[in-house]
């Protein structure tokens, strides 16, 4: 499915030519990256979806296969994409035609990460079930799956001649795999603190914490090269500049810092969001700006050394944002529980989830267009002030087993009264 979107140059101080809009996701954008040869852009987001964009053109391409919020995307040689998300699963894509080439199953919890092999044979996995995969991306073998990992596996990447994976968790480690033998090399080191995020140069490796320590270490010897650490929490995101002489850090409040690998100096500090985290950070092409995203439907490419006079991130409140005082009790359990996934209105905006206009009376799985799990399409359920109050009482991992609806539960009938008596008025 192709669809025609505009890169929206923003009004700027400086170098106002330099700064473009990715508009048309429904959701936050949580991951992005760049073809190697700068021409094409991929962004993962909350909406389910993938958007292969043609960079300082007009045409993006909708990837559309998964079933759940999507983390993760990274471009994999012979025009073919990967990406990863809450639906456990791997989903490679044809650029090209725009569609899904197969889907690879066999982790247990999202999907957080994947890195692509030097040579492009194999595709690594990062997984909140606690492991590593390995995938053959010439379709020749099954998958392996390293475990060693005592919590969710958030990172992953390969070291520079292709035999060793790095992995980084939310136990606060950091450990190298041999490829192989599909087996534990070393512990690395133990932060004390989740670690989110891992870039692998040649000699070294950066990581970014949850305590907001970001450290450069010589993968040969273990010594510290550099403590980039500021007072600022959770790293969320790195990038490495193509030509290696850089790397970009984004983090839970909105800036991004920029540092040169020649002797890890800072050469930028600035805040790119008003609000919110900054979790998907990749280079142009040309390495000279940067593509960005967090909780804003959109994503960003701006000069990697501007110094921005304000953020161009996340400065538009978003509704689930919205101050609890000013809202009404039914407004704040849809904007909480509902409004990241649901449109309550036929916008035609891209979402997680569908329109919810018109929902009272209408059959579960019915919206022209939307993507439904096969357990919503078989299903013979009227949405009204019943099964609604059901489906937040019960949630909707065992009200509709199998549904794509992430798990909510409202506990307080009350609540669950008001949010049916917001909807009927606004749906």
């Amino acid at each position: 499915m192709r669809a025609l979107v505009c890169l929206t140059l923003m009004a700027a101080p400086a170098a106002a030519a330099d700064f473009r809009l990715l508009v048309g996701h429904g959701g936050p954008v949580m991951d992005a990256a760049v073809s190697h040869d700068g021409r094409h852009a991929l962004t993962a987001s909350f909406d389910n979806s993938v958007g292969y964009w043609t960079l300082g053109g007009e045409e993006v391409t909708w990837l559309e296969g998964h079933e759940a919020a999507v983390k993760t995307a990274i471009f994999l040689p012979g025009g073919r994409a990967a990406s990863g998300g809450d639906d456990f699963a791997i989903e490679v894509w044809d650029l090209q035609a725009g569609q899904r080439r197969e889907r690879l199953e066999g982790h247990k919890g999202q999907v957080a990460s994947l890195a692509v092999s030097p040579d492009g044979a194999l595709l690594a996995s990062a997984s909140w079930d606690g492991s590593v995969g390995l995938w053959p991306l010439d379709g020749q073998g099954a998958p392996q799956f390293m475990t060693g990992h005592e919590a969710s596996v958030t990172d992953v990447a390969f070291s520079p001649d292709g035999t060793l994976v790095y992995s980084t968790s939310a136990d606060g480690t950091i450990r190298a795999w041999d490829v192989a033998t599909a087996s534990e090399k070393r512990l690395l080191l133990s932060h004390g603190f989740g670690v989110n995020t891992i870039l692998v140069g040649d000699g070294w490796f950066a990581y970014g914490a949850v305590d907001g320590g970001t450290r450069v270490i010589d993968s040969t010897t273990d010594t510290l090269l550099a403590d980039l650490t500021l007072e600022r929490r959770p790293i969320l995101s790195m990038a490495l500049r193509p030509d290696g002489g850089e790397i970009a850090v984004g983090d839970g409040e909105g800036y991004v810092m920029t540092v040169s690998t020649e002797d890890w100096r800072i050469n930028g500090d600035f805040r790119a969001a008003a609000k919110g985290p900054v979790w998907a950070l990749a280079y142009t092409g040309d390495g000279e700006g940067l593509l960005g995203g967090g909780i804003d439907d959109t994503a960003y490419v701006w000069p990697a050394h501007n110094t921005l006079d304000a953020p161009i991130m996340a400065t538009v409140e978003r509704g689930f944002l919205k101050d609890p005082d000013k809202m009404s009790n039914g407004e704040r359990q849809f904007r909480r529980k509902c409004s990241i996934c649901h449109s309550l209105t036929e916008d035609g905006a891209r979402r997680a989830g569908p329109t919810l206009a018109g929902v009272f009376g209408r059959k579960a799985g019915t919206v022209p267009g939307y993507l439904y799990s096969e357990t919503l399409t078989g299903l013979d359920i009227e949405w009204n002030d019943e099964t609604i109050d059901l489906l937040f009482d019960l949630g909707p991992d065992h009200y509709i087993p199998g549904s794509k609806m992430p798990m909510q539960v409202i506990q307080n009938p009350d609540d669950r009264d008001d949010l049916i008596a917001y909807l009927k008025n606004n749906t």
